[in-house]
């Protein structure tokens, strides 16, 4: 007789070591717990600590999930310890140590595998070698995918159809061919690898191959956010894609939205009780997610275009860099002498160095706005929270992301920064205050356009909440892909008794 143990599927999770990755795994691990499949996340020491309380309250309540921690070669690797994900790592020397690192687990990973054995391996998109692994264990290999479905369109016919190319200058403003819908960009807002070759390009050709060779692609995003889009990069790469989310949605206990990601430094109930005090819609949100470093001179406008705007602000600050001072701890969180003490005296806003809980805070009824940068996840988290954005993409795939909000949603505005860049922590060339003001108007303010916005925004939240309710299109397609794994299983299973 088959025990229940042997009958349980086993999916082990690899995250990438960046907020903006390993956020959205775990939640999709807690998710296939829920669902009744044993659940395994790999991770290192002091990442696990990121979310280690949330899952040891998954396992309190009965779901099988577990960490697997894995020792962290940072000082193999030249990094100082604790040093273990890419928000620790404040200059582009730093984060290539940091990949060195990474690659240095990949035997003791292999290993782990090999001894568990388990029925399937999601792995982030930047563990392409995990792709062999799956084909020696006979198991599936599913990709996970950072970024959303109107990227993958953008890039994929970029590619294609090399527009940019006729493009002489850096600040002409160009069509992308054969999308749904008519998206503009600038040759200067491309990423470098597209424009030519660069040390990554061998890396992201391997990518491409690996998801190619995957059992499929796992999308943190809701079919209705992007129709189009789900249904043209279906039919035009033949790449199988299940939609999971918002992933984010699955927090709903207020302990779980305020604890994911990281420890927060400040307590929620001073952030809450401030915001509580505000009237809706009021509150502009800002954070450039975990890896933006801004310069004094850029931290300097953007204070004051929010003393300009005269819209109350939670804004989430984040290390500068000072390329003339060594001293790190002086580099880190640095804003105008002034500035924090008029913000404070006069109750204008709220500073938070670090981490925030930004699920929780977005959904608050006095945000009105979210100044971004167009991270994936924080895209998703401001459509589910029903707000409107700013928008000032800075690398990877931000500026396609924007476009996305600006052009083809339009719940968003951008602040018109033009410049991509490959390392978040590089200076881009100064967005001034009026134009950051001016943008923060436009959403913030009570014209039509922002009304309509918000309307809109407002109509994706619904959709957003609905898409993971039992009975939605993520929450089938997650069901969907459990059932595609058993039957992989099942399929083996036979075939080894042949």
């Amino acid at each position: 007789m088959v025990s229940e143990d042997e009958q349980q599927l086993h999916v082990m999770f690899l995250p990438y070591m960046a907020p903006g990755h390993m956020m959205p795994m775990v939640d999709i691990a807690r998710l296939f717990a829920v669902n009744g499949v044993k659940s395994t996340i790999i991770v290192t020491a002091f990442n696990a600590l990121r979310f280690k309380h949330i899952i040891d309250r998954d396992i309190r309540s009965g779901r099988r999930i577990a960490l697997e921690i894995l020792h962290f070669p940072y000082a193999e690797a030249g990094l100082p310890e604790g040093c273990e994900n890419l928000s620790s790592t404040p200059t582009p020397e730093m984060s290539i140590k940091l990949f060195h690192a990474i690659n240095l687990l990949q035997p003791r990973i292999e290993k782990l595998f090999r001894e568990e054995r388990p029925n399937c391996i999601v792995s982030d998109y930047l563990f392409p070698w995990t792709v062999k692994l799956s084909t020696e264990l006979g198991i599936p290999r599913l990709a996970f995918s950072g970024s959303g479905f109107f990227n993958l369109c953008v890039a994929h016919n970029i590619e294609l159809y090399k527009p940019h190319e006729n493009i002489q200058s850096e600040t002409e403003t160009f069509t992308i061919p054969g999308l749904p819908d008519q998206v503009k960009i600038t040759r200067s807002q491309l990423p470098d690898i597209v424009k030519t070759k660069t040390a990554f390009s061998a890396m992201f050709e391997v990518l491409k191959e690996a998801e190619r060779k995957s059992f499929g692609v796992l999308m943190n995003s809701f079919y209705d956010l992007e129709p189009a889009y789900v249904d043209h990069h279906r039919k035009h790469t033949g790449i199988k894609t299940w939609n999971l989310g918002p992933v984010s949605l699955f927090n709903v206990d207020k302990e779980d939205k305020a604890a994911r990601g990281d420890t927060i430094s400040v307590s929620k109930h001073s952030c809450l009780s401030w915001l509580d005090s505000r009237k809706p819609d009021s509150v502009l949100y800002i954070c450039f997610g975990s890896l933006t470093r801004f310069s004094k001179a850029q931290v300097t406008e953007i204070a004051s275009a929010l003393d300009a705007s005269g819209h109350p602000f939670i804004w989430v600050v984040g290390k500068v860099i000072d390329a003339n001072n060594n001293d790190e701890k002086k580099q880190e969180y640095w804003l105008p002498d002034y500035f924090e003490d008029s913000i404070t005296k006069n109750d204008e806003g709220l500073i938070i160095r670090g981490w925030a809980p930004q699920v929780l805070l977005l959904e608050h009824p006095a945000i009105g706005g979210f100044l971004t940068h167009c991270g994936w996840n924080s895209i998703l988290e401001g459509v589910s929270a029903g707000v409107p954005m700013v928008t000032w993409p800075i690398f990877a795939e931000q500026f396609y992301n924007e476009k996305l909000l600006t052009q083809v949603l339009n719940i968003g505005v951008p602040v018109g920064n033009e410049t991509w860049k490959i390392w978040a922590t590089q200076d881009s060339p100064l967005t001034d205050r009026n134009k950051i003001k001016n943008a923060v108007s436009a959403v913030m303010g009570g014209e039509d356009v922002a009304v309509e916005m918000r309307k809109r925004v407002n109509h994706l939240s619904k959709l957003a909440k609905k898409a993971v309710e039992e009975g939605g299109s993520s929450s089938n397609d997650l069901t969907t892909l459990i059932k595609d794994i058993r039957m992989y299983k099942e399929t083996c299973e036979v075939e080894n008794v042949r």
